[in-house]
């Protein structure tokens, strides 16, 4: 049986990170499951974790004007889904909808935000990779945007 140390350690995300760091942070970590359809967050409400996806999909949506919810984009196994836990004002930029049974490891924002806050060589670690997914989700909220008003190159 693995433990969520094992499974932190095996992620994508965490690969390169000092055993030490890795200690710290699974303090605030632990096991979650999403049913189909299950709605994990809602844009503009607190947001107070991320997640490492283990199995499942899940899509990340926005709500656009006479149009309804739009995916953005779908996060899978092997992804990270949420970053809006790391920088004020702590509140979700867009809804998560489950689209299949779906297994994580929830991590606790305020618990990290307060362990980077102690030793800033794991927070600098924390922003150089929550940077990249930032990066790529704002990439695909473009590249949907373009999609949804119509404007091809």
């Amino acid at each position: 049986m693995k433990t969520i140390e094992n499974i932190l350690a095996e992620h994508p995300f965490f690969k390169g990170l000092e055993p030490k760091y890795l200690k710290i942070v699974v303090g605030c970590a632990s096991n979650v499951v999403f049913a189909p359809e299950q709605i994990i967050y809602r844009e503009g409400d607190p947001a107070d974790r991320f997640f490492l996806i283990r199995e499942g999909k899940i899509g990340l949506e926005i709500n656009v004007p006479h149009k309804g919810p739009v995916t953005l984009q779908t996060i899978n196994e092997g992804e990270i889904l949420g970053w809006s836990w790391l920088m004020p004002p702590y509140k979700w930029r867009f809804t998560s909808r489950v689209y299949e049974r779906t297994r994580a490891i929830a991590l606790d924002g305020a618990c990290l935000r307060k362990k980077c806050d102690e030793d800033h060589a794991l927070g600098y670690e924390f922003y150089k990779r929550f940077a990249d997914i930032i990066v790529q989700r704002l990439q695909a909220t473009r590249l949907q945007l373009l999609d949804v008003y119509g404007v091809h190159s």
